[in-house]
């Protein structure tokens, strides 16, 4: 009997609980602004984020939920117009919290037949009647903190709890400082806030603040791009996102309890690209005099997105690279979606009995040659059969292969630069060809600059012999790849490119 009277408890507290779950759902925060909260559909497509796509990594999600309803584009008068705010309104509850952040496009036109997005400077109740020339309708449009306090209104209606933050700072520099905008969108929302009386989180100051203490070097390239002065990287977007959590954590906001106190964030996994080849991109133990294009490289690539890693090994050949399981160490820590860039032929044209015993056959058959070097028996296959190995296995691993052909010597004969298309390029091409693999054909492409920029440029290029590249020129042949990867788009890897202007 106590029995089944304990079991009538519990089975009374489970129904009371879970009655009591269905009447107070857990809070939810609606996150309303432009492409600053959140950047196209949240993918990081372009390597943009907005900083709502990770400010839940702050929160305890098991108390609070989190739902980002902003759209790129869009300003504190579109946002309403286009209908985007009514479905967040219709669903607000009582103790529900909404984040506002707009600003960056309501400079824009009142009226135009791109966008016609933009609104009344300030915070006052004056309007303008137009006939919207996007919509074709007819439209009263009220000033920036009009748009702004009618959200704060509206949330408020609900007993929801608004925040209003300042926009994010653009990557503009001017004397070493990121400028505010404390007498614009920055001073028109800390204004609304303190008449509506709502927490206000000057986001606009704070980030800039750490903009500052970085750098502008520092910033560019990591948090912002040098192409996008108001989007920011993942990087960029986690730290808009801990500004905001360090204004909570500075006010008397309810919210800031559901702040973890060690948050782990995790931003986009990176892609990876790794490369195998010889000392013409590889390290080279930092000597100056030899530097392989592989060490440049990375200067082309979008590295917070992506990762460079350089297996190349000066000294190697195809064959080489097998036989002492420098492919085997590659292979096993390739995944699918990763690049790898193979590149050989330096070496693979030295003795195959003798001396460094790195030379293949050449050509892309399956004929084979039986060397015995210290008693061990080895089987030298060609040129293009290590290439091929080298695709397919890479390929089996779900990885991305793109076959190069060697670097040019700084060799002249006749007047033109020196081209291996008959044997390793060749050769390499067909590899490629074999197996599906993409090819460049660096080979060729170098040769033509070299032959633009005159022997006496190409001379600086090599300072130690006729085959290694200093820092010059790896960097103009690491040029020559990444426009070459940006050109081909079929690989993939294009936005993850970054080229010079010219």
């Amino acid at each position: 009997m106590k029995i089944i009277k304990i079991a009538l408890v519990l089975l009374i507290a489970l129904l009371f609980f879970n009655f009591k779950d269905k009447d107070h759902p857990k809070p939810v925060i609606y996150l309303v602004g432009d492409s600053t909260v959140k950047n196209g559909k949240g993918d990081g497509a372009g390597g943009l984020w907005g900083w709502g796509d990770f400010i839940g990594q702050f929160l305890d999600t098991t108390k609070i939920s989190v739902q980002n309803h902003a759209l790129g584009g869009t300003s504190s008068r579109t946002f309403q117009s286009k209908g985007l705010w009514e479905p967040v309104y219709n669903k607000l509850k009582k103790g529900d919290y909404v984040i506002i952040q707009f600003g960056h496009n309501d400079d824009g036109p009142l009226n135009d037949t791109l966008r016609a997005r933009g609104t009344i400077k300030g915070i006052g109740e004056e309007t303008q009647e137009i006939d919207n020339m996007l919509t074709k309708k007819h439209e009263t449009v009220h000033s920036y903190g009009w748009y702004i306090q009618k959200i704060v209104k509206e949330v408020k209606s609900k007993g929801a709890i608004p925040i209003i933050c300042s926009p994010i700072p653009r990557n503009d520099w001017a004397a070493g400082k990121v400028p505010r905008n404390d007498k614009s969108y920055g001073l028109w929302t800390k204004q609304i806030a303190e008449k509506e009386n709502v927490t206000f989180i000057d986001l606009n100051a704070i980030m800039a603040l750490k903009m500052d203490t970085l750098g502008e070097s520092n910033v560019t390239e990591t948090y912002f791009y040098k192409r996008d002065h108001t989007h920011t990287s993942a990087k960029g977007a986690v730290m808009s996102a801990t500004s905001i959590i360090e204004g909570l954590k500075a006010s008397d906001n309810p919210l800031k309890k559901y702040i973890l106190d060690n948050p782990k964030i995790i931003l986009p996994a990176k892609k990876k690209i790794y490369l195998i080849g010889d000392s013409t991109m590889a390290n080279n133990g930092n000597n100056p005099n030899a530097v392989g294009w592989g060490v440049a490289f990375p200067k082309y690539c979008d590295t917070t997105r992506i990762e460079v890693i350089n297996k190349a090994r000066g000294g190697r050949s195809t064959r080489t690279f097998v036989k002492e399981g420098l492919w085997d160490m590659v292979k096993n820590q390739l995944k699918p979606g990763d690049f790898i860039m193979i590149q050989f032929g330096h070496n693979d044209a030295g003795a195959i009995d003798k001396e460094k015993f790195r030379g293949s056959l050449k050509g892309n058959g399956n004929e084979t040659q039986q060397v015995v070097r210290d008693s061990i028996t080895e089987t030298v296959q060609t040129f293009g059969w290590y290439m091929e190995k080298f695709v397919k296995e890479a390929k089996e691993k779900g990885a991305i292969p793109i076959v190069l052909s060697q670097t040019p010597r700084n060799e002249w004969p006749n007047d033109k630069v020196e081209r291996r298309a008959d044997s390793y390029g060749g050769w390499s091409k067909i590899a490629a060809e074999n197996t599906g693999a993409f090819f460049i054909d660096l080979n060729e492409l170098v040769a033509l600059k070299y032959e633009q920029l005159g022997k006496e440029k190409v001379n600086t290029f090599f300072p130690k012999d006729h085959t290694h590249t200093g820092i010059d020129g790896a960097i103009f042949n690491a040029e020559t790849v990444a426009e070459s990867l940006k050109k081909i788009r079929k690989i993939g890897l294009e936005e993850y490119i970054i080229l010079p202007k010219k």
